[in-house]
């Protein structure tokens, strides 16, 4: 099999070989405790819009770098060797829900400039900082219906995810992303539409990014929302070939850990990461989620001893408390070990 030469992020093989590397936490729960009235959240450009904003983080790209740029400034003082870009819900599908889907190139490629700024502040010779362009899995579901008395019904198909998917793997990458996540997959269809896209986005512009495919189990069941278990979705994925499958969100590492175990042990020959939510909602909690740094961070620790996981980090309600935790907590342990010799190689 003919191996991957990444254009870009070509260290991060190799430290994900040596050591257990860190991912942010969340960006959206953060963005919450700042409190940002709707008029700032709008700024000059956008004063006038027809519909209210105050919900969209990513526009904060624009409206208030400064907040978003000190989050991510945050997290790599806690020690972060990724950091995702502010575009979770940066798609035109996505934003068409506040009227701004003609924005979606910009937000994206403006995420990954601030990111990479960041990033860059942070690095040096011997810890280098990533930056992960960040493909959330859009609002609508290819595989669902809507429509409970129509199940064919569909508000979205494939074509119109590869389009803005396509522009936002373009918008980030030329913003500076090291790496692209496609992230939260509720349905492997609207992944597997993000995937193609960034493929062709990889063979029309000549770059080669590392890509990381990280999953959501939404309940006790073990499967995804669109049905599959976790290693059905890992045998729908795998052609692909990216440097990292995993899970997070939806769950906190407590109830994860049996479907992380599935996947480890299918997904033999490709990197791990897993980054839980701070636990289960709880509104009298600070973060609003049940899980202090002390609980999560130890929950990840058995991951690592366990020899599970590659990269660790956080999702809904994690702070860079809960970061810094962690990555005190993994950092005894060894990466967990893979055959990847014919999966990559340095470009020329």
């Amino acid at each position: 099999m003919k191996p991957i030469v990444y254009t870009r992020g070509q260290e991060l093989p190799r430290i994900l070989e040596q050591r257990i590397a860190i991912l942010d936490g969340a960006m959206g729960t953060m963005l919450q405790r700042f409190r940002i009235s709707e008029e700032a959240w709008r700024g000059d450009r956008f004063k006038d819009h027809p519909k209210d904003l105050r919900n969209n983080g990513d526009l904060l790209t624009l409206t208030r770098p400064d907040v978003v740029r000190d989050i991510h400034e945050a997290y790599l003082a806690a020690g972060a060797d990724i950091i995702e870009t502010n575009t979770f819900g940066a798609t035109s599908i996505a934003q068409e829900d506040y009227g701004l889907a003609h924005i979606a190139l910009e937000l994206n490629r403006e995420s990954a400039k601030l990111a990479r700024a960041a990033a860059d502040k942070f690095s040096t010779p011997d810890k280098p900082r990533f930056v992960a362009g960040a493909l959330g899995p859009t609002p609508k579901t290819a595989s669902i219906s809507p429509d409970v008395n129509d199940p064919g019904a569909r508000n979205v198909d494939f074509e119109q995810l590869r389009a803005a998917y396509y522009e936002q793997a373009q918008g980030l990458t030329e913003g500076g992303a090291d790496l692209l996540l496609v992230e939260t997959i509720f349905d492997t269809l609207n992944a597997k539409a993000a995937l193609f896209a960034i493929e062709e986005w990889f063979e029309r512009s000549g770059e080669r990014l590392p890509v990381i495919i990280s999953g959501t189990v939404t309940d006790a069941s073990g499967r995804i929302l669109s049905g599959q278990t976790v290693q059905a979705f890992w045998y729908s994925v795998r052609h692909v070939r990216p440097l990292v499958v995993g899970l997070n969100c939806a769950l906190g590492a407590a109830l994860m850990r049996p479907y992380l175990q599935e996947l480890a042990k299918v997904a033999g020959d490709t990197f791990i990461s897993c980054y839980p939510n701070a636990g289960l909602p709880n509104p009298m909690a600070e973060t609003g989620f049940d899980e202090t740094p002390e609980v999560t961070s130890r929950l990840l620790r058995d991951f690592a001893a366990e020899g599970l996981v590659n990269i660790v980090g956080g999702c809904c309600g994690t702070t860079p408390e809960h970061i810094a935790a962690i990555r005190e907590a993994v950092q005894p342990f060894h990466a967990r070990s893979v055959q990847r010799e014919f999966f990559y190689k340095e470009a020329a």
